[in-house]
Parts: structure tokens; sequence; C-alpha cells
């Protein structure tokens, strides 16, 4: 059973929610409160506060408790129906990026797609940050949930950053989600497929394992036998199929995933490597085929 610490009444201060959540958090909070440095709170402001640190303390999310969170130069709304967006993901959108400059240096059409969207939050990401490219962007997921989530998120941000080119949202799973007649014209492909095993997944931190979505964590084995490896060989072993020439794609992948990885991107004719993310782990397939 999860102890909550310290219990509040049913309202709070920030003193109070500080020796909860601790600074950070607390600071946090407040700021989505509307709630300057010093000031009194109000009493929907207090009720609020008290609700939000015994959820807290209660292990949910603070991401779904707020219903929002920022993602690169976006604001996006989370809740149970996606993942919530982790910093791992933004560095590998700077990945994607990357990538798909190269392409287009070289010539290529910027046709993306973000294969298992979520949020939304790539997809939305290179649609704004790539607009003067007039980028052709699709984000995919099996979930018409998670992509009902990823329509308010265009809804969200389309007042701020209106993106030029084409936003699109498809559902189904992976690369079938995708019109036939687009196989050979995807220029980039990114995907954060779920890669924990069953069994690492009972050892996740209670805040994401009993909160975020199972299926949109965990996957099953790979054919060779690598644990939580099935999604991402899905998602790599159609690419060829789909990607033009030039083409490339971007995963994110476990550490433990790197040589799997490598190996079936390199079966499959691409020219491959794994590049270690800001804590110096392995973190993201990039496979090209030229």
């Amino acid at each position: 059973m999860t102890s909550v610490p310290d219990p509040l009444p049913a309202a709070a201060d920030p003193t109070a929610a500080a020796r909860v959540l601790g600074r950070r958090e607390a600071g946090w909070v407040l700021q989505d409160l509307g709630v300057q440095a010093g000031q009194p709170l109000g009493p929907e402001q207090s009720r609020r506060l008290a609700e939000v640190v015994r959820r807290r303390a209660a292990g949910e999310p603070l991401q779904y408790l707020l219903g929002h969170w920022p993602f690169r130069r976006l604001d996006l709304l989370v809740d149970r129906r996606a993942l919530i967006p982790r910093p791992e993901t933004e560095w590998l959108t700077d990945v994607a990026l990357a990538e798909l400059d190269r392409l287009v240096a070289a010539g290529r059409r910027p046709v993306v797609v973000d294969l298992g969207t979520g949020t939304g939050a790539i997809a939305l990401s290179v649609a704004i940050e790539r607009a003067g490219l007039g980028a052709e962007v699709t984000g995919t997921d099996v979930d018409g949930a998670a992509l009902e989530l990823a329509r308010e998120n265009e809804r969200r941000v389309a007042a701020l950053w209106p993106a030029t080119g084409t936003l699109r949202w498809r559902e189904g799973s992976w690369w079938a989600a995708l019109d036939p007649l687009d196989r050979g014209r995807v220029t980039l492909a990114v995907a954060n497929p779920p890669y924990v095993s069953r069994t690492e997944w009972e050892t996740l931190d209670p805040v994401v394992r009993d909160h975020e979505p199972y299926r949109a964590l965990v996957a099953g084995p790979g054919s060779d036998g690598t644990p939580g490896f099935a999604a991402i060989e899905a998602v790599v072993v159609d690419a060829p199929r789909w990607l033009s020439r030039p083409g490339a794609l971007v995963v994110e992948i476990s550490p433990v995933q790197r040589e799997s990885a490598l190996w079936l991107a390199s079966r499959l004719g691409a020219s491959a490597a794994v590049l270690a993310d800001l804590a110096g782990r392995p973190r993201a397939l990039v496979a090209r085929w030229e």
C-alpha cells in the first residue's frame, strides 16, 4: 500500500504543498494555478492545490493531474490515453529533424511519418519546427483514443504555431495505417514504439506502471527472442517498402536492444547506427537506405 505523507485538509497552502511534493513540483503546480510568488491563494486555488497534492502523494503522475505538459516548443494536453512525453523523446525529435534536414538538402521532398504518435508530440514538432519546408506529416496510431488526443493537441497549438504544409492523422498498426499509394515516397519515419518487456514492466516505478497505458509501454519479444523488441521489429522490417531512396528511419529503443536493432536494420540493407542520448545510453536507432 502507498503511504500518503502528511495528509492535507480540504484546502492547502504553498508551504504544505512543498512539504509533500517538494519545492520543484510545488512550484510547477502553483504556476499552473496562476499563483505569483508571495501571493495568497483564493479558495478555489487552495482547494485545487489540495486535490493535486493528495492525488500526487497517492502516486498519480503530475503531468496527468495538471492535464498538460511542455514538449519542446509546445504545451501539450496529456492524459491516460497516451504516454507522457519525456525528455528522451524530445532528444529523439532532434535526431529526426537532423535526418530530415540531411534528406531535404539531398533533394528529397519532406514526407514524414510519426508511427505510434500518441499525443502527437513528434508529428506536431516536425510540422511546426520545419514549417518553412512545407512538409507533409502523418501521425499514426492503432489506438483511436490516442489519435483523438493528437487531434486535440493540433487544435490547441494551431493558434500559436500555424504550420504550413500538410498534417494528417491515420488510425492503424504502424505502416498499415498509411495509404498504399505512400509506398516508396516516405522520406523520414520516426517512431517511439513500446519496448518494455513484461518482466521489466513489473519492476517499473508505480507512477508509470499503474497509470500510463500498458500497450504503449510493453511489447512482446522479437523473433530472435530479444525482450520487448516485437514492435521495433515490426517498424524496422517494413521500412524498406515505404521509404524513398534515400530515406531514413529513426526509432527510440531500450539500451539493451542495441545489438538486435543494428543487426536487423543492417540485414535489411540499411546503413545503421545507434546514438547515445543525453545520459549516454544507447537510445536512437538511425537506419538509412540510400
